[in-house]
């Protein structure tokens, strides 16, 4: 029993994302997650390494971040995170869905944002009028940087 119970606290200190463990920013290693995948192929129903699509990128960020999420849909990703207040709309890392929540993608301020993209694969698009007119609503997974 003890070594079953040793076994489970071991995972548990395993599983602690990398920013518990090394004093740095939740949000600044999501940010360099994003970096490493940047320039991939978009294939639907990808979850990385090597291709993705919008919501497996979302899944692979948050993933590496230490967050375990079902890999899912952006209409049930949008269902399941918090929703946000006017200031967190445009903070980096708020989830942003367009397209009647047929797309997602990760806020980087108010002039772009992260996602995997049919044409361009994973990339840095302008909040330009083009994925402006076709937000759909923002949500936001917890804030680790917060006590």
């Amino acid at each position: 029993m003890k070594r079953i119970a040793m076994a489970l606290v071991l995972a548990v200190c395993l599983s602690v994302p990398a920013f518990a463990q090394d004093g740095g920013g939740f949000w600044s290693d999501v940010r360099t997650v994003i970096q490493k995948h940047l320039g991939r192929p978009y294939v639907w129903g990808a979850t990385g390494l090597k291709s993705f699509d919008c919501s497996g990128f979302i899944w692979r960020v948050m993933y590496e971040n230490g967050i375990l999420t079902k890999r899912t849909t952006a209409r049930k990703l949008y269902m399941t995170l918090r929703p946000v207040s006017e200031t967190e709309k445009w903070q980096f890392g708020t989830i942003v869905f367009f397209d009647d929540l047929k797309h997602v993608g990760i806020v980087d301020g108010r002039d772009a944002f992260y996602h995997a993209q049919v044409s361009l694969g994973t990339n840095r698009s302008p909040m330009n009028p083009f994925w402006s007119r076709k937000i759909y609503g923002f949500r936001r997974f917890p804030d680790f940087d917060k006590k």
